[in-house]
């Protein structure tokens, strides 16, 4: 299994859907994200290579809030406004 943004993806799905299993990823961000990788939609997860999960991991880590930084995010907002009523 290839682990990205501390996800295990499942190695038999193709990485267009398996990128949906990170919270915050939906399915036009998953294929934003190969895009400008230049990773094949219908790639399974199982045949990407190392270079390909870094070149992912990078772009999440550069230009998209996901998993727990974003949870943290939702949970602070809602506190808040709970807060100001």
């Amino acid at each position: 299994m290839a682990r990205i943004a501390g996800v295990d993806l499942p190695k038999n799905e193709r990485v267009e859907i398996g990128l949906t299993r990170i919270f915050g990823i939906g399915r036009s961000l998953s294929q934003k994200i190969l895009s400008e990788t230049t990773i094949n939609l219908n790639t399974r997860v199982k045949d990407l290579s190392n270079e390909e999960i870094v070149k992912i991991r990078v772009v999440l880590e550069r230009d998209y809030r996901v998993e727990g930084d974003l949870r943290r995010d939702i949970s602070l907002g809602i506190k808040r406004l709970i807060d100001i009523g």
